[in-house]
């Protein structure tokens, strides 16, 4: 049983979205999102579930405290070291509305207008395709997405179901 899960990976990713409409993200301080702007994101443990995982990776991140509302899709891709890269992505409300950044992986947390966020050049790729879909009815955003050499992706998709 264990390997055949041994190089599947299952991370979360949180959009968080406030009552004025502004998105909740984080600047990461390594990886292939350094320095750009992403949402807050990582992996699940043993012991949780998805949604438990989102609302602490979120929290843990930001200081911003949550409450899932839906999942928004998927972002599956393999990577070149034979690894199977798959995170959930889910909508969450914030219940307060001040960021804090994780000092040890984080450069910045921050709410920011979808509008500011598509003229930053340090936006991430992830984050251009979501604020340009609206009113998604399952399915696949896109299966031809480079989200950079950095990550080493063979392949990499992305699934959004219906947000209404």
């Amino acid at each position: 049983m264990g390997e055949r899960c041994q190089n599947v990976w299952l991370a979360v990713a949180g959009l968080v979205i406030n009552k004025d409409g502004d998105w909740l993200v984080v600047k990461k301080k390594y990886g292939g999102l350094e320095g750009k702007w992403s949402l807050p994101a990582g992996f699940v443990k043993y012991d949780e579930t998805v949604d438990e995982a989102v609302v602490r990776e979120v929290l843990e991140e930001t200081g911003i405290h949550t409450e899932v509302k839906c999942l928004l899709g998927l972002r599956s891709g393999v990577l070149s070291s034979g690894v199977s890269d798959n995170m959930l992505i889910f909508l969450l409300e914030p219940l307060n509305d001040q960021p804090v950044a994780q000092e040890k992986e984080l450069m910045a947390a921050a709410f920011m207008a979808p509008e500011d966020l598509k003229k930053d050049r340090d936006c991430s790729v992830l984050l251009i395709a979501l604020m340009g879909e609206k009113n998604l009815k399952g399915q696949l955003l896109n299966d031809r997405m480079d989200p950079g050499k950095q990550f080493g992706y063979l392949s990499y998709k992305v699934f959004l179901s219906d947000s209404n």
